[in-house]
């Protein structure tokens, strides 16, 4: 998606995605990091921020979900986080009946400057911190859960590993730069390193603040390889996930039972 600051516009343009998805199989969907919003300033997300379980975005993906019969994951939204206005960057997952299932708050807030250009982010300014992480069965799979930055830190994937997932899903709003160096790179290896399959829709082209998001939404699976992608645009990749024959890859390549935590001498 290439979302902007009308929540009701990015609902719409997100309803005919997962449409699109349901009509192609598709038994989980996932949406990219900011869906429903991305605003002109990066404040305006308090604007919008609901309560925990009510709200114009939340009823969109329960009523979607039901309606469709799939299992969404619903990128992030806003959900108010605390007495201070900071909103709670939010990933929720809604099952085939509508009902909230999980949730995870993005737990590594992107408060950096961009290498070579006048561009920076403070995530942390508007919103609070996540410190939990979260695993969910769905009807295709156990799914572990994060959001965009947390792909640059793998301890996070191995906790969601050794918890028994077996998909990951990352939605995304990456910066141009970073994605172009970076972004199939850590896919891939957080692919790799867990065996899993990793979903990571992505936000691409340029936002009504100015913003320029990389794109490149794509579905790895748990050997590493490219099974779907989008380079660049508004539009969604489907794939089959064979659980099977991911069971019997990590059964005869045991890498996850021979991880060893050695401390570190100085």
């Amino acid at each position: 998606m290439t979302s902007g600051p009308d929540v009701a516009v990015n609902l719409e343009q997100a309803c005919g995605l997962l449409e699109e998805a349901a009509a192609l199989g598709a038994g989980l969907t996932v949406l990219p990091e900011n869906f429903a919003f991305m605003g002109l300033h990066d404040a305006d997300k308090r604007d919008v921020g609901e309560c925990e379980g009510t709200g114009p975005i939340q009823d969109f993906l329960a009523n979607t979900a039901r309606r469709l019969r799939m299992t969404i994951v619903g990128g992030t939204i806003p959900l108010r986080a605390g007495a201070d206005g900071r909103v709670a960057a939010a990933s929720l997952v809604y099952d085939q009946d509508g009902k909230c299932t999980a949730r995870y708050d993005k737990i590594h807030l992107f408060d950096v400057n961009i290498p070579g250009r006048a561009e920076s982010y403070r995530e942390s300014a508007h919103i609070a911190r996540g410190s939990t992480a979260a695993v969910v069965d769905t009807t295709v799979g156990r799914v572990g859960l994060s959001v965009c930055y947390d792909v640059r830190f793998p301890e996070l994937f191995r906790a969601l590993s050794a918890a028994g997932a077996q998909l990951l899903t990352v939605p995304s709003a990456f910066t141009s730069p970073t994605g172009r160096a970076h972004w199939e790179t850590l896919l891939r290896a957080r692919a790799i390193e867990n065996l899993c399959y990793v979903i990571a829709p992505a936000q691409s082209g340029f936002h009504a603040n100015g913003r320029e998001t990389y794109g490149d939404s794509m579905i790895v699976d748990h050997w590493g390889r490219i099974l779907q992608r989008l380079p660049r645009g508004r539009g969604c990749v489907v794939a089959d996930i064979d659980l099977e024959r991911q069971a019997e890859v990590r059964s005869n390549f045991p890498a996850l039972d021979h991880r060893v935590f050695a401390p570190a001498h100085p």
